[in-house]
This record gives C-alpha cells, structure tokens and sequence, in this order.
C-alpha cells in the first residue's frame, strides 16, 4: 500500500510541475488569465499530495494501536519500549 500512495504522491506532483511549466511556457502566449487559473489549480495540488502520501491504510501498523495478534503486539511492546501487565 506504501508504493501505491508513493505513486499518487509522484503523479499528483508530476501534474502539479506539468501544469507551472505549460502554464508558463505556452499558455501565457494565448491567454494570461487562463495561465493564472492553471497555477492556482496547481498551487491546491501539494497540499493534496501530502494528504494521500500521510493517509493511513488499513493495513498499517501504528505504535498505539493493537493487532489482535497477542505475540505480534507483545514484540512490538517490546520493541516499543513498553511492559505489559497481564
């Protein structure tokens, strides 16, 4: 799942620097106001990247949040530092 976000994060950063450079290399020859509108939509495009390439998946593991897998959460007590009461 990591790779697939990788990849929209690449993409969604692809079409963001795609959009500045035409917008500024060949739109601006026709039309400045349409050339503007490209980086404002390009401007929105980081932000948004960063919140696909942070989401959390499923199938991710997070340092507070138990498996169910009592031998998988005790290694990660351990690893985590932390001593189970049991």
């Amino acid at each position: 799942m990591y790779a697939r976000r990788r990849h929209a994060y690449f993409a969604m950063m692809g079409t963001c620097l795609v959009l500045f450079v035409l917008a500024w290399g060949v739109v601006r020859l026709w039309s400045v106001p349409v050339a503007v509108g490209m980086c404002v939509v390009a401007m929105v495009i980081p932000p948004l990247a960063a919140v696909v390439a942070n989401r959390r998946g499923p199938e991710d593991r997070w340092w507070d949040d138990p498996s169910g897998d009592p031998k998988s959460d005790e290694w990660w007590d351990e690893l985590d530092g932390k001593k189970r009461h049991q």
